[in-house]
Protein backbone atom coordinates (compact mmCIF):
# COMPACT_ATOMS: atom_id res chain seq x y z
CA UNK A 1 0.00 0.00 0.00
CA UNK A 2 1.32 3.16 -0.57
CA UNK A 3 1.60 6.19 1.95
CA UNK A 4 -2.22 7.51 1.34
CA UNK A 5 -3.83 4.12 1.69
CA UNK A 6 -1.89 3.17 4.79
CA UNK A 7 -2.99 6.66 6.23
CA UNK A 8 -6.44 5.63 5.74
CA UNK A 9 -5.92 2.21 6.86
CA UNK A 10 -3.66 2.21 10.30
CA UNK A 11 -4.20 6.12 11.22
CA UNK A 12 -7.41 6.50 13.12
CA UNK A 13 -10.06 9.10 11.42
CA UNK A 14 -11.74 12.03 12.99
CA UNK A 15 -13.44 12.99 9.98
CA UNK A 16 -14.66 11.28 6.46
CA UNK A 17 -12.85 14.19 4.84
CA UNK A 18 -9.33 14.23 6.17
CA UNK A 19 -7.11 16.98 4.01
CA UNK A 20 -4.87 14.25 2.80
CA UNK A 21 -1.76 16.45 2.09
CA UNK A 22 0.95 13.94 1.83
CA UNK A 23 3.79 16.67 3.83
CA UNK A 24 7.54 16.62 2.76
CA UNK A 25 8.83 19.55 4.84
CA UNK A 26 7.77 22.72 6.25
CA UNK A 27 9.51 26.29 6.12
CA UNK A 28 8.66 29.69 7.43
CA UNK A 29 4.99 30.33 6.37
CA UNK A 30 5.15 27.27 3.72
CA UNK A 31 4.38 23.48 3.64
CA UNK A 32 5.43 21.34 0.73
CA UNK A 33 3.64 18.36 -0.37
CA UNK A 34 5.88 15.15 -1.93
CA UNK A 35 5.40 17.00 -5.16
CA UNK A 36 6.90 19.84 -4.15
CA UNK A 37 3.89 22.10 -4.24
CA UNK A 38 4.49 25.10 -2.31
CA UNK A 39 1.42 25.99 -0.12
CA UNK A 40 0.79 29.28 2.43
CA UNK A 41 -0.13 27.98 5.36
CA UNK A 42 -2.65 30.76 6.62
CA UNK A 43 -3.76 28.61 10.09
CA UNK A 44 -0.24 27.95 11.45
CA UNK A 45 -1.03 24.48 12.20
CA UNK A 46 -4.73 25.82 13.99
CA UNK A 47 -2.55 28.51 16.04
CA UNK A 48 0.75 26.77 16.35
CA UNK A 49 3.39 28.15 14.36
CA UNK A 50 3.26 31.62 15.53
CA UNK A 51 6.73 32.16 14.58
CA UNK A 52 6.55 30.29 11.47
CA UNK A 53 7.73 26.56 10.62
CA UNK A 54 11.01 25.58 11.70
CA UNK A 55 12.27 28.51 12.87
CA UNK A 56 16.08 28.81 12.69
CA UNK A 57 16.52 29.56 16.59
CA UNK A 58 13.52 27.06 17.85
CA UNK A 59 15.19 24.25 15.82
CA UNK A 60 19.29 24.80 17.56
CA UNK A 61 17.23 25.46 20.87
CA UNK A 62 15.82 21.88 20.06
CA UNK A 63 19.28 20.60 18.94
CA UNK A 64 21.02 21.97 21.66
CA UNK A 65 19.19 20.35 24.06
CA UNK A 66 19.49 17.23 22.23
CA UNK A 67 22.66 16.93 22.86
CA UNK A 68 21.91 17.49 26.25
CA UNK A 69 19.05 15.11 27.84
CA UNK A 70 16.03 13.85 27.17
CA UNK A 71 13.37 13.43 29.57
CA UNK A 72 14.73 12.11 32.79
CA UNK A 73 11.69 12.39 35.42
CA UNK A 74 8.50 13.49 36.26
CA UNK A 75 8.07 16.81 36.03
CA UNK A 76 8.66 18.82 39.26
CA UNK A 77 11.30 16.68 40.73
CA UNK A 78 14.63 17.26 38.96
CA UNK A 79 15.74 20.75 38.54
CA UNK A 80 15.97 20.87 34.69
CA UNK A 81 17.27 24.11 32.64
CA UNK A 82 15.14 24.38 30.04
CA UNK A 83 11.97 24.22 32.55
CA UNK A 84 13.21 27.01 35.13
CA UNK A 85 14.86 29.33 31.75
CA UNK A 86 10.84 29.17 30.64
CA UNK A 87 8.99 29.61 33.49
CA UNK A 88 11.41 32.47 34.17
CA UNK A 89 10.62 34.30 30.79
CA UNK A 90 7.06 33.67 31.25
CA UNK A 91 6.49 35.34 34.72
CA UNK A 92 8.79 38.11 33.41
CA UNK A 93 5.65 38.42 30.50
CA UNK A 94 2.82 38.65 33.08
CA UNK A 95 1.77 41.23 35.69
CA UNK A 96 1.64 40.46 39.44
CA UNK A 97 1.33 37.84 41.08
CA UNK A 98 1.03 35.59 38.06
CA UNK A 99 4.68 34.03 38.39
CA UNK A 100 4.22 30.40 39.40
CA UNK A 101 4.04 27.77 36.16
CA UNK A 102 2.72 24.20 35.88
CA UNK A 103 4.20 23.04 32.79
CA UNK A 104 2.03 20.28 30.80
CA UNK A 105 1.97 18.88 27.26
CA UNK A 106 -0.89 20.45 25.74
CA UNK A 107 -4.41 22.46 25.84
CA UNK A 108 -6.56 20.45 26.94
CA UNK A 109 -4.10 19.31 29.64
CA UNK A 110 -3.60 23.03 30.95
CA UNK A 111 -7.17 22.97 31.53
CA UNK A 112 -7.50 19.78 33.23
CA UNK A 113 -5.02 20.90 35.39
CA UNK A 114 -6.45 24.97 36.13
CA UNK A 115 -9.55 23.25 36.59
CA UNK A 116 -8.48 20.72 39.36
CA UNK A 117 -6.50 24.23 40.63
CA UNK A 118 -9.74 25.88 40.93
CA UNK A 119 -11.64 23.75 43.10
CA UNK A 120 -9.06 23.02 45.21
CA UNK A 121 -8.08 26.36 45.82
CA UNK A 122 -11.73 27.83 46.35
CA UNK A 123 -13.37 24.03 47.87
CA UNK A 124 -15.98 24.95 45.62
CA UNK A 125 -17.35 22.87 42.55
CA UNK A 126 -19.31 25.35 40.60
CA UNK A 127 -17.44 26.02 37.10
CA UNK A 128 -19.03 28.89 34.50
CA UNK A 129 -18.03 28.54 31.37
CA UNK A 130 -19.56 29.90 28.17
CA UNK A 131 -21.57 29.13 24.85
CA UNK A 132 -19.65 28.47 22.02
CA UNK A 133 -16.56 28.60 23.81
CA UNK A 134 -13.50 25.58 22.70
CA UNK A 135 -11.22 24.77 25.70
CA UNK A 136 -10.40 20.71 24.72
CA UNK A 137 -11.74 17.47 23.85
CA UNK A 138 -10.46 15.56 27.28
CA UNK A 139 -13.79 14.97 29.84
CA UNK A 140 -13.34 18.16 31.77
CA UNK A 141 -12.19 20.70 29.57
CA UNK A 142 -14.83 18.96 26.73
CA UNK A 143 -17.50 19.71 29.74
CA UNK A 144 -16.49 22.83 29.64
CA UNK A 145 -16.68 23.47 25.97
CA UNK A 146 -20.27 25.22 25.81
CA UNK A 147 -21.33 23.80 22.26
CA UNK A 148 -23.47 21.01 22.92
CA UNK A 149 -23.35 19.29 19.20
CA UNK A 150 -19.97 18.77 20.06
CA UNK A 151 -20.32 16.69 23.25
CA UNK A 152 -23.98 15.28 23.39
CA UNK A 153 -22.84 12.12 22.75
CA UNK A 154 -19.91 11.38 25.48
CA UNK A 155 -22.66 12.45 27.88
CA UNK A 156 -22.46 11.93 31.46
CA UNK A 157 -19.25 14.28 31.41
CA UNK A 158 -18.19 16.28 34.72
CA UNK A 159 -21.25 17.90 36.86
CA UNK A 160 -21.57 21.39 38.23
CA UNK A 161 -20.59 22.82 35.01
CA UNK A 162 -22.89 26.38 33.89
CA UNK A 163 -22.51 27.84 30.53
CA UNK A 164 -23.13 31.49 30.37
CA UNK A 165 -23.53 33.91 27.22
CA UNK A 166 -20.11 35.69 26.32
CA UNK A 167 -20.37 39.81 26.59
CA UNK A 168 -23.23 39.53 28.21
CA UNK A 169 -23.37 42.13 31.48
CA UNK A 170 -26.36 40.92 32.33
CA UNK A 171 -25.44 36.78 32.56
CA UNK A 172 -22.73 37.29 35.16
CA UNK A 173 -25.25 37.95 38.05
CA UNK A 174 -24.97 34.11 37.50
CA UNK A 175 -21.36 34.44 39.24
CA UNK A 176 -22.47 33.47 43.57
CA UNK A 177 -20.07 32.12 46.24
CA UNK A 178 -20.47 28.41 44.98
CA UNK A 179 -18.65 29.14 41.83
CA UNK A 180 -15.01 28.19 41.78
CA UNK A 181 -14.14 29.95 38.38
CA UNK A 182 -14.99 31.69 35.65
CA UNK A 183 -13.51 30.28 32.15
CA UNK A 184 -13.19 32.00 29.48
CA UNK A 185 -11.22 33.18 26.23
CA UNK A 186 -10.13 36.74 25.28
CA UNK A 187 -11.21 35.75 22.46
CA UNK A 188 -13.75 32.92 21.50
CA UNK A 189 -11.83 31.01 18.84
CA UNK A 190 -14.18 28.21 17.76
CA UNK A 191 -17.12 30.45 17.64
CA UNK A 192 -15.80 32.50 14.79
CA UNK A 193 -13.33 34.99 16.02
CA UNK A 194 -15.95 36.40 18.79
CA UNK A 195 -13.60 39.39 20.40
CA UNK A 196 -14.32 40.11 24.60
CA UNK A 197 -15.37 43.81 25.24
CA UNK A 198 -13.40 45.75 27.48
CA UNK A 199 -16.18 46.95 29.92
CA UNK A 200 -17.49 43.07 29.98
CA UNK A 201 -14.28 41.67 31.10
CA UNK A 202 -13.84 44.64 33.35
CA UNK A 203 -17.35 44.07 34.88
CA UNK A 204 -16.39 39.97 35.29
CA UNK A 205 -13.39 40.67 37.21
CA UNK A 206 -14.89 42.71 39.68
CA UNK A 207 -17.36 39.87 40.12
CA UNK A 208 -15.51 37.82 39.98
CA UNK A 209 -13.43 39.79 43.43
CA UNK A 210 -16.64 40.20 45.12
CA UNK A 211 -17.61 36.19 45.37
CA UNK A 212 -14.28 35.20 45.97
CA UNK A 213 -13.93 33.30 42.23
CA UNK A 214 -10.89 32.82 39.88
CA UNK A 215 -10.59 34.20 36.84
CA UNK A 216 -9.11 31.96 34.32
CA UNK A 217 -8.35 33.16 31.00
CA UNK A 218 -7.64 30.37 27.92
CA UNK A 219 -5.24 31.53 26.30
CA UNK A 220 -4.26 28.77 24.29
CA UNK A 221 -5.28 30.06 20.80
CA UNK A 222 -4.94 34.07 21.65
CA UNK A 223 -1.23 33.81 23.65
CA UNK A 224 2.11 34.58 22.27
CA UNK A 225 1.65 37.23 20.32
CA UNK A 226 -1.36 35.93 18.22
CA UNK A 227 -3.89 39.33 18.99
CA UNK A 228 -1.07 42.02 18.72
CA UNK A 229 0.06 41.74 22.60
CA UNK A 230 1.91 38.96 24.17
CA UNK A 231 -1.66 37.76 26.15
CA UNK A 232 -4.56 38.86 24.86
CA UNK A 233 -6.04 40.13 28.35
CA UNK A 234 -4.00 42.80 28.20
CA UNK A 235 -6.59 44.66 25.92
CA UNK A 236 -8.79 44.73 28.71
CA UNK A 237 -6.96 46.24 31.12
CA UNK A 238 -7.35 43.48 33.74
CA UNK A 239 -5.02 40.29 35.83
CA UNK A 240 -6.90 37.50 35.54
CA UNK A 241 -6.05 34.40 38.32
CA UNK A 242 -5.38 32.24 36.08
CA UNK A 243 -4.00 31.50 32.40
CA UNK A 244 -3.66 28.84 30.26
CA UNK A 245 -1.77 28.32 26.86
CA UNK A 246 -0.25 26.11 24.87
CA UNK A 247 -0.46 26.08 21.07
CA UNK A 248 2.01 28.74 19.89
CA UNK A 249 4.11 28.63 22.93
CA UNK A 250 6.08 25.19 21.85
CA UNK A 251 6.89 27.17 18.34
CA UNK A 252 5.83 23.69 16.60
CA UNK A 253 6.62 21.35 19.67
CA UNK A 254 4.07 20.22 21.75
CA UNK A 255 3.37 21.65 25.57
CA UNK A 256 0.75 24.37 27.70
CA UNK A 257 0.57 25.45 30.89
CA UNK A 258 -1.34 27.46 33.39
CA UNK A 259 0.19 29.89 35.37
CA UNK A 260 -1.22 31.46 38.70
CA UNK A 261 0.08 32.63 41.97
CA UNK A 262 2.69 31.08 44.17
CA UNK A 263 -0.16 30.77 46.71
CA UNK A 264 -2.69 29.29 44.26
CA UNK A 265 -0.60 26.64 42.80
CA UNK A 266 0.96 25.96 45.99
CA UNK A 267 -2.02 23.87 46.52
CA UNK A 268 -0.89 20.58 44.55
CA UNK A 269 1.42 20.70 47.17
CA UNK A 270 -1.11 19.03 49.73
CA UNK A 271 -4.18 17.28 51.17
CA UNK A 272 -3.45 15.15 48.41
CA UNK A 273 0.43 15.40 48.27
CA UNK A 274 1.29 15.39 44.14
CA UNK A 275 -2.00 17.22 43.76
CA UNK A 276 -1.54 17.60 40.10
CA UNK A 277 0.99 15.27 38.55
CA UNK A 278 2.60 15.16 35.06
CA UNK A 279 5.20 12.37 33.38
CA UNK A 280 6.16 14.28 30.49
CA UNK A 281 5.00 17.83 31.16
CA UNK A 282 7.34 20.39 30.57
CA UNK A 283 9.87 18.18 28.33
CA UNK A 284 13.34 19.62 28.52
CA UNK A 285 12.83 19.53 24.30
CA UNK A 286 9.80 20.58 24.31
CA UNK A 287 10.63 23.53 27.20
CA UNK A 288 13.59 24.89 25.17
CA UNK A 289 11.86 25.12 22.30
CA UNK A 290 9.05 27.25 23.99
CA UNK A 291 12.16 29.64 25.43
CA UNK A 292 13.43 30.07 22.37
CA UNK A 293 10.22 30.94 20.72
CA UNK A 294 9.57 33.52 23.64
CA UNK A 295 12.31 35.33 23.22
CA UNK A 296 12.07 35.05 18.87
CA UNK A 297 8.96 37.05 19.20
CA UNK A 298 10.40 39.46 21.95
CA UNK A 299 14.02 40.30 20.22
CA UNK A 300 12.32 40.42 16.85
CA UNK A 301 9.29 42.57 17.84
CA UNK A 302 7.06 40.11 15.75
CA UNK A 303 4.11 41.83 17.94
CA UNK A 304 5.19 45.10 16.31
CA UNK A 305 3.64 44.19 13.23
CA UNK A 306 0.42 42.21 14.16
CA UNK A 307 -1.57 45.29 13.48
CA UNK A 308 -0.36 46.37 10.49
CA UNK A 309 -0.60 42.77 8.76
CA UNK A 310 -4.26 42.55 9.97
CA UNK A 311 -5.13 45.90 8.21
CA UNK A 312 -3.90 44.52 5.33
CA UNK A 313 -5.85 41.65 5.50
CA UNK A 314 -8.83 43.70 5.76
CA UNK A 315 -7.93 45.84 3.20
CA UNK A 316 -7.24 43.41 0.75
CA UNK A 317 -10.26 40.95 1.52
CA UNK A 318 -13.25 42.34 -0.18
CA UNK A 319 -15.78 40.71 -2.54
CA UNK A 320 -19.33 40.43 -2.78
CA UNK A 321 -19.39 37.11 -1.07
CA UNK A 322 -17.55 37.78 1.57
CA UNK A 323 -20.04 39.43 3.87
CA UNK A 324 -18.12 40.20 7.35
CA UNK A 325 -14.76 40.25 8.96
CA UNK A 326 -13.94 40.14 12.58
CA UNK A 327 -10.44 40.06 13.70
CA UNK A 328 -8.04 40.80 16.45
CA UNK A 329 -4.63 40.96 15.38
CA UNK A 330 -3.94 38.00 13.16
CA UNK A 331 -6.98 35.89 14.44
CA UNK A 332 -9.13 36.88 11.58
CA UNK A 333 -12.89 35.11 10.12
CA UNK A 334 -14.30 35.86 6.80
CA UNK A 335 -17.97 34.73 7.00
CA UNK A 336 -19.40 33.63 3.91
CA UNK A 337 -23.29 33.01 3.13
CA UNK A 338 -23.01 29.40 4.39
CA UNK A 339 -20.51 26.34 4.78
CA UNK A 340 -21.73 25.20 1.04
CA UNK A 341 -19.90 28.89 -0.44
CA UNK A 342 -17.17 28.04 1.88
CA UNK A 343 -16.11 24.97 1.33
CA UNK A 344 -15.81 25.62 -2.15
CA UNK A 345 -13.63 28.43 -1.40
CA UNK A 346 -10.93 26.90 0.81
CA UNK A 347 -10.83 23.87 -1.70
CA UNK A 348 -10.12 26.57 -4.32
CA UNK A 349 -7.62 28.01 -2.66
CA UNK A 350 -6.08 24.82 -1.24
CA UNK A 351 -5.26 23.74 -4.74
CA UNK A 352 -3.99 27.23 -5.63
CA UNK A 353 -1.41 26.80 -3.05
CA UNK A 354 -3.21 28.31 0.01
CA UNK A 355 -4.25 26.91 3.23
CA UNK A 356 -7.45 28.44 5.53
CA UNK A 357 -9.74 26.17 7.39
CA UNK A 358 -13.44 26.79 9.25
CA UNK A 359 -14.19 27.06 12.74
CA UNK A 360 -15.66 24.30 14.71
CA UNK A 361 -18.35 25.97 15.79
CA UNK A 362 -18.81 28.36 12.98
CA UNK A 363 -18.50 26.64 9.81
CA UNK A 364 -19.46 29.59 7.30
CA UNK A 365 -16.52 31.63 8.52
CA UNK A 366 -13.07 31.06 7.38
CA UNK A 367 -10.16 30.86 9.56
CA UNK A 368 -6.98 33.12 8.81
CA UNK A 369 -4.50 33.01 11.70
CA UNK A 370 -1.17 32.85 9.52
CA UNK A 371 2.51 32.76 11.61
CA UNK A 372 3.62 36.43 12.59
CA UNK A 373 6.08 36.06 10.27
CA UNK A 374 3.97 36.61 7.64
CA UNK A 375 5.14 39.39 4.78
CA UNK A 376 3.11 41.67 3.53
CA UNK A 377 3.68 40.27 -0.11
CA UNK A 378 3.10 37.09 1.24
CA UNK A 379 0.07 38.42 2.55
CA UNK A 380 -0.95 39.44 -0.77
CA UNK A 381 -0.12 36.54 -2.92
CA UNK A 382 -2.43 34.41 -0.34
CA UNK A 383 -5.72 36.99 -0.62
CA UNK A 384 -4.50 37.09 -4.60
CA UNK A 385 -5.63 33.40 -4.10
CA UNK A 386 -8.63 33.73 -2.04
CA UNK A 387 -10.06 36.37 -4.41
CA UNK A 388 -9.50 34.08 -6.91
CA UNK A 389 -11.14 31.51 -5.15
CA UNK A 390 -14.37 33.35 -4.62
CA UNK A 391 -14.75 34.20 -8.46
CA UNK A 392 -14.13 30.73 -9.66
CA UNK A 393 -16.72 29.02 -6.91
Amino acid sequence: MNQRQLFLHHLAQTSDAPLMLEIERAEGVYIFDKNGKEYIDLISGIGVSNVGHRHPNVLAAIQSQLDKYLHTMVYGEYIQSPQVLLAQALASTLPDPLESVYLVNSGSEAVEGALKLAKRYTGRSEIISFQNAYHGSTHGALSATGDDEFKRNFRPLVPDFRHIRFNQLEDLNLITNRTAAVLIEAVQGEAGVIVGETEYFQVLRKKCDETGTLLMIDEVQTGFGRTGKFWAFEHFGITPDVVISAKGMGGGMPIGCFISSVEILSVFKNNPVLGHITTFGGHPVSAAAAFATLNTIMEDKLLDGVKVKEQLFLSLLKHPKIKSIRSKGLMIAVEFESYDVLKLIIDRAMDSGVITDWFLFNDKSMRIAPPLTITNEEIKKACEVILLACEDS
